[in-house]
């Protein structure tokens, strides 16, 4: 279900962007709720998955393979493991912060190092560093709040509470 949630969004975003374009033109007071809309919703179905995956995932060791993010524009290693069932996965962390702020942990000349991660069970390709699991909850933990902010903002405006503009 969070795969398809991921997947939904990575669909619409330019749809997503388009509305908040228009919204700048025609509804300004829009804008900071459909921002908002999409800041909570990323950072509550990014939350939600860290929450299945502490309570149900499985740790092992993977290898970063390669960290390249010029190559694809999707920041983040590339790690291989091999699941307790023994099938390979050779993939990038199914959520994963890429900022300035992390550049204490960066990957980008670890090629070869073992690393400790927690899979899915369910769906291995879905897997985090457990390394930066802390680090990552808690970006989309101020997703929520800003998202929620943004929101609140966007409805004090469109009451008339705020003046704007």
């Amino acid at each position: 279900m969070h795969n398809i949630k991921m997947d939904h969004l990575k669909k619409n975003w330019k749809l997503i962007a388009v509305a908040f374009i228009v919204c700048l033109f025609i509804k300004p007071a829009l804008s900071p709720l459909i921002l908002g809309a999409f800041f909570s919703y990323l950072g509550f179905v990014s939350s939600s998955f860290f929450k299945k995956i502490h309570q149900t995932g499985i740790s092992c060791t993977g290898k970063i393979i390669d960290f390249n993010p010029e190559r694809d524009g999707d920041n983040g290693p590339l790690v291989e493991f091999t699941t307790i069932t023994g099938i390979i996965i050779k993939a990038k962390p199914f959520v994963y912060t890429s900022t300035d702020l992390n550049k204490i942990i960066t990957y980008i000349n670890e090629n070869n190092k073992n690393i400790p991660i927690i899979y899915d069970p369910e769906d291995p390709k879905k897997f985090v560093l457990q390394t930066e699991e802390g680090f990552n909850n808690a970006v989309f933990k101020i997703f929520i709040i800003v998202g929620l902010l943004l929101i609140g903002i966007s409805i004090c405006w469109l009451l008339g509470y705020i003046k704007m503009g």
